[in-house]
């Protein structure tokens, strides 16, 4: 289902298209396409997206699977707003807001997820066992790191839970920018994204 203002039917809907809050994480769009492509998307995904941030994620999601339901986590009610804001400019009815803290709201949510999506949440493995507990038979779970220390988390959690078919990727992106006279190709932060399956 196009969104008026995105009516395409592939995702990378640029970055300055979204209304965003001052400190408030954006996915990239670059990143975005990855962390997309590793979710491995149904028409009738149930998506939980943990520490939606700006609400990207929701919105591309809900864009792709217009049968599908996107549950966007977020602890700070401005930052719902903004969501919410973001998802009406693209026209996507399919996002439920939660605001609450993971991994102690998880246990309200109103649908079973079969993909999930940790953007943020600073108890990343407490949040990963609890999603483990929710993710049905051949579920998937895409999980971001920005620095070594949330890098070994995520990876040590993978062991523990026997997460399968596990892949890393680091984004690793320059974009043109134009700065004073001249024009440069500057770095987007890398990110490791990572993913697996739940095949018990």
């Amino acid at each position: 289902m196009p969104s008026p203002i995105w009516p395409y039917v592939t995702p990378g809907i640029p970055d300055n298209m979204f209304d965003r809050l001052p400190g408030i994480p954006l996915s990239k769009r670059e990143v975005r396409l990855l962390l997309i492509s590793h979710l491995r998307l149904t028409p009738d995904t149930v998506l939980w997206d943990i520490g939606a941030g700006t609400g990207t994620i929701p919105v591309e999601v809900g864009l792709l699977c217009p049968q599908g339901k996107i549950i966007a986590i977020e602890r700070d009610e401005e930052v719902a707003g903004l969501i919410r804001g973001n998802c009406d400019r693209f026209s996507v009815p399919n996002v439920d807001i939660i605001v609450g803290s993971a991994p102690e709201c998880l246990k309200d949510l109103s649908a079973p997820p079969n993909r999930v999506c940790i953007e943020g949440g600073r108890p990343i493995k407490d949040i990963l066992f609890e999603v483990w507990r929710y993710l049905p038979h051949q579920g998937r779970v895409v999980v971001t790191a920005g620095n070594l220390e949330n890098l070994y988390s995520v990876s040590e959690t993978f062991a523990q839970l026997q997460v399968r078919n596990i892949e890393v990727v680091q984004s690793a992106v320059n974009r043109l920018e134009t700065r004073g006279n001249h024009q440069i190709f500057a770095a987007v932060d890398p990110i490791f994204i990572l993913s697996g399956e739940k095949l018990e």
